[in-house]
């Protein structure tokens, strides 16, 4: 998907708690809701998984994470042709992005 459609979903989900913004991209009736929430339901497990191996992070309340930073960046993109006209090909650009969650307990 591209980082432009992305992004309209990002910045809705920026500075708000961790469960909170789950609630609100499942109410979103866009197909980049579905990936920014797998995206964050993975943010949110790495700082569990974090809490529990690394002894400097074992004050870390996830329930209180909120969402420091959310990004959607622009990835390299597929470029195919279809067939047009009189023997001519017209270009398909298929865009990525990539999708950057960053959460804090502060």
């Amino acid at each position: 998907m591209s980082a432009q459609k992305m992004r309209e979903v990002v910045r809705q989900i920026q500075g708000l708690p961790a469960v909170r913004a789950q609630a609100v991209l499942a109410v979103v009736p866009r197909k980049g809701a579905r990936l920014v929430a797998k995206t964050l339901r993975s943010a949110i497990a790495n700082a569990a998984d974090l809490k529990e191996h690394k002894k400097e992070y074992s004050g870390l309340r996830v329930d209180r994470l909120v969402i420091k930073e959310a990004l959607a960046q622009t990835a390299a993109s597929y470029k195919r042709f279809t067939p047009k006209a009189r023997g001519s090909a017209g270009p398909i650009i298929k865009r990525n992005c990539h999708i950057k969650i960053v959460l804090s307990d502060e």
